[in-house]
């Protein structure tokens, strides 16, 4: 089968996606897998295309005032969907696949589907696209809140976000043939969700056509710095990163987990990320190690516990370490995951990252701690997982 994979986004958004690219391609399918430029994800050996967009231009803070955010929408955000969009069409014309698999984000994934006359699959790391009356929709402004009967009508709000672009998607599918898309797009034939059962039981109220497939997990990557290995292995460690969230004081955000892990005798390493941490000059010392980067799946198992953003990434790398966590949520659905491993058992309740400080951290470290062998028992049921297996007998089989 010749598969075009599509996806936009950030590290979390395209480690699944290669990883089922390399599956996929090891069982002997023609893969090419479309990606944002500069995702930090090793891409080695896959046929990949390049979407025309870097994400971390897209996310840079634009300030604090609604003039400055409109200034970056205009300069960066929409001629960066726009380049996407195109690139898309462009890309996976020019590939001429058998099926489409495609992140939520690249609107034009259905039109060029379409226009080839192939199946096309939406692929959800966060179910931000298929409604269901167990919760509200997790990228939306009532993702902390369970209205009951009233959650599916929530989804409306991410799906909204898509008429934003509608011109930019139209002028994208000029390069179709005849000039334009059908309308209306055909449905999707599938939906898979990247995600564990183990974080996210699946809701009654969802079609046949959505599967849930586990994490789309690669295995051993890169082998961890040394030093980094020592450091981790060296005492009970606590582990904190942000990944892509840069918003606010790092360094006040720094000083509350170096002061929690020391409150509770642990060492702390600090994974900057692209920004969110940072560490006073005033905590340091040989019991903290900063470092830009590091490969969290060969780290964590030897962590006492992480302090993190939330992330669908980041969530499932946790607890398929089987620590316990506690989650300081940004943005988007990262209250959905902080509020989910709380639920299960496995962190302490969220805290909001503007209210982050010693006073809070210190005894949500101290709940985190007391829950490890809950998160031992999830990690090792997520570990069990086969997510890409699944994933590919879904495709083969449509």
């Amino acid at each position: 089968m010749r598969m075009m994979l599509l996806t936009s986004g950030t590290r979390g958004d395209v480690e699944p996606f290669a990883a089922l690219a390399r599956y996929a391609a090891a069982q002997g399918h023609r893969v090419r897998l479309g990606v944002p430029e500069n995702s930090g994800v090793d891409l080695t050996g896959i046929d990949t295309v390049s979407l025309d967009v870097d994400f971390h231009r897209l996310m840079a803070a634009p300030g604090t005032s609604p003039r400055a955010a409109v200034r970056h929408v205009r300069a960066e955000v929409r001629p960066g969907m726009r380049r996407m969009f195109s690139a898309a069409v462009r890309e996976t014309l020019a590939f001429d696949p058998g099926l489409v698999l495609h992140h939520p984000l690249v609107l034009t994934a259905p039109a060029v589907a379409d226009a080839l006359g192939v199946p096309r699959v939406l692929a959800e790391f966060v179910p931000v696209a298929t409604p269901t009356r167990e919760f509200s929709a997790p990228g939306g402004p009532t993702v902390s809140k369970d209205l009951g009967r009233f959650n599916r009508t929530t989804y409306a709000v991410p799906r909204s976000g898509a008429r934003l672009f509608r011109r930019d998607v139209e002028r994208a599918c000029r390069q179709l043939p005849g000039g334009r898309a059908l309308a209306p797009a055909s449905a999707s034939r599938a939906t898979l969700m990247g995600i564990s059962p183990q974080l996210l039981p699946r809701p009654a109220d969802w079609p046949a056509t959505v599967h849930l497939t586990g994490a789309w997990h690669a295995g051993a990557g890169a082998a961890p710095d040394p030093a980094v290995t020592g450091f981790v292995r060296g005492g009970p460690c606590l582990v904190a990163t942000f990944g892509s969230m840069a918003a606010g004081d790092p360094s006040a955000r720094g000083r509350a987990v170096v002061d929690s892990a020391r409150a509770h005798g642990l060492r702390t390493l600090l994974v900057t990320g692209w920004g969110g941490l940072a560490l006073p000059e005033d905590r340091r010392g040989d019991d903290v190690l900063v470092v830009p980067g590091a490969p969290l799946d060969a780290l964590l198992p030897d962590a006492a516990l992480a302090v993190h953003h939330g992330g669908a990434g980041t969530a499932h790398t946790v607890a398929r370490a089987g620590i316990p966590s506690v989650v300081v949520p940004f943005l988007v659905d990262q209250p959905f995951w902080g509020r989910q491993l709380h639920r299960l058992g496995v962190a302490a309740a969220p805290i909001p990252h503007r209210r982050l400080s010693a006073e809070t951290l210190v005894p949500a470290v101290g709940d985190a701690l007391a829950r490890r062998e809950r998160a031992q028992r999830v990690g090792r049921a997520v570990r069990a997982e086969q997510g890409l297996r699944t994933a590919l007998d879904v495709l083969t089989g449509l």
